[in-house]
């Protein structure tokens, strides 16, 4: 692979065409900058569907994550020198953090502290980046071998299983239904590029199913979170000293009042994050999740390059902690690298970090439409059902791969037995009240009881039979771009 990469300047590969069977475009090259910049179009819309479906999701400005995605790529890419071609996209691993949070309170305060939460966890995921980079990459699998990642990845992803039964699905259930047969065919019917956005197709067909049966059959009987609480006298309320219960109402499924509101061009709307203790502990568990994410998606990408990039793990985690804080600083969303753009290199050949760059200017000005973003925003919650019932249970079974490559052992019961007990705490999900004012639950409570379990559990076995075998490398597998097609 050819080096010396420079920020303000590619070799151009060839003629500057399409490059011949059998060869590749390095990451310090680039074919013509018209070829470049539809190659760049091509990422943008391979990430564009789940970058902006898990802020929705998580209840943030998917505009602004949008744009501030592009930020980050561009301090990613600034940080790895060019050396690992990667784009920064909404991360999935904090979405069931970020719903424990949400459903523990409600208040004017709780985006604050949700991005602080994020802020936080990606201080951390920076830390640790550092500390690779010092220690070398052999400690990841030493803190975090295959059964604990694994099982972290599955509890991520079963553990939101509550949200499509409490939340989506019940506002609109037929259309979540259709929605989401809708994406099945659609992953295995289309080929190549459409099969890749076929959770962002299923988002299209579903909005627009959703707004003709407005058309056709009328409102909607169902609950809307968050937006019809009332007390008993029916008068519309707040949880907070007030008795106040859901109830369904008809409503359209589809509207567009804030869409013809907002202005085509303009910054999102952003806002300074604060911080709550209960809620950052919630999230930090995702950490573990993304330092496995990063690590198996730089090991692909040199895979791909023939190129040894492990020296550069700990960079890359480091790079992806900088982004999250500086998109959470705003009231982004948090980061990760996207199985989805390194799936388009593999297809194209083409691993050139100017495409990326291109990629990262193109979602900054999609951020830019305020409009764009209050159409994002109107997408219905049965449509969302019928999205991340996929999503989710997509994530949760790339535990099951991570362990099934790993070989992972489960007639040991040092594995069998944390693994088990977390994922089941997750997909309760259980709570644990620590003190008055402090609880652990769900994703974050399974994560400590596999982390903390497993390597108490495995000191016990040593010192009764002898030190365990050496572990293998985690995977190139991942919870937030692959969590796409």
């Amino acid at each position: 692979m050819a080096t010396g990469w420079k920020p303000t300047g590619w070799k151009v590969h060839g003629d500057g065409r399409t490059p011949p069977p059998g060869e590749v475009v390095a990451p310090d090259e680039r074919l013509s900058w018209p070829r470049t910049a539809g190659i760049g179009a091509q990422h943008v819309i391979a990430m564009f569907g789940a970058t902006f479906v898990f802020p929705l999701v998580m209840g943030l400005d998917p505009n602004l994550a949008v744009m501030m995605s592009g930020v980050a790529t561009i301090l990613f890419l600034l940080i790895v020198q060019g050396k690992v071609p990667s784009y920064l996209g909404t991360s999935a691993s904090f979405v069931g953090g970020v719903f424990a949070i949400r459903a523990g309170v409600d208040s004017a305060q709780t985006d604050a502290w949700v991005t602080g939460a994020i802020l936080v966890a990606g201080a951390v995921l920076a830390l640790c980046g550092v500390i690779i980079h010092v220690l070398g990459p052999r400690i990841i699998h030493q803190v975090f071998p295959p059964v604990v990642t694994g099982a972290v990845v599955m509890l991520i992803g079963f553990g939101l299983a509550f949200v499509v039964a409490d939340t989506y699905w019940p506002q609109d259930g037929w259309v979540a239904l259709i929605t989401m047969v809708f994406v099945f065919l659609a992953m295995v019917v289309f080929r190549g590029f459409l099969g890749r956005i076929a959770v962002l197709l299923g988002l299209v067909f579903g909005f627009a199913l959703s707004w003709v049966l407005d058309l056709a059959a009328g409102p909607i009987t169902s609950v809307l979170p968050g937006q019809n609480l009332r007390d008993a006298a029916g008068q519309a309320c707040r949880p907070e000293g007030v008795y106040c219960v859901a109830t369904a109402f008809p409503h359209d499924r589809v509207s567009f009042s804030a869409v013809g509101d907002a202005a085509w061009f303009g910054l999102p709307q952003m806002h300074a994050p604060d911080f709550k203790m209960s809620a950052i502990l919630l999230v930090l568990p995702a950490v573990i999740a993304l330092i496995a994410e990063n690590t198996g998606h730089v090991k692909a990408v040199g895979e791909m390059t023939r190129t040894d990039l492990d020296p550069l793990i700990g960079r890359t985690i480091f790079a992806d902690g900088v982004g999250t804080v500086v998109t959470s600083s705003v009231g982004g969303s948090p980061t990760t690298t996207y199985a989805e753009n390194i799936g388009v290199m593999a297809a194209t050949r083409i691993y050139s970090t100017a495409a990326y760059y291109i990629a990262a200017l193109i979602a900054i000005l999609f951020g830019l439409c305020p409009k764009f973003g209050a159409l994002v925003a109107a997408t219905p919650g049965g449509v969302l059902g019928g999205v991340t019932v996929i999503l989710y249970g997509m994530i949760g079974l790339l535990g099951a791969k991570i362990w099934i490559e790993n070989r992972v052992d489960f007639a040991d019961p040092v594995n069998m037995v944390p693994a088990g007990a977390g994922i089941i705490l997750a997909i309760g999900p259980v709570v644990q009240q620590i003190t008055d004012d402090f609880k652990l639950e769900g994703i974050a409570l399974g994560t400590i009881v596999v982390l903390v379990g497993y390597h108490l559990l495995r000191q016990i076995s040593n010192r009764l039979s002898g030190p365990a075998p050496a572990v293998a490398s985690p995977p190139a597998a991942g919870t937030g771009g692959d969590a796409g097609p």
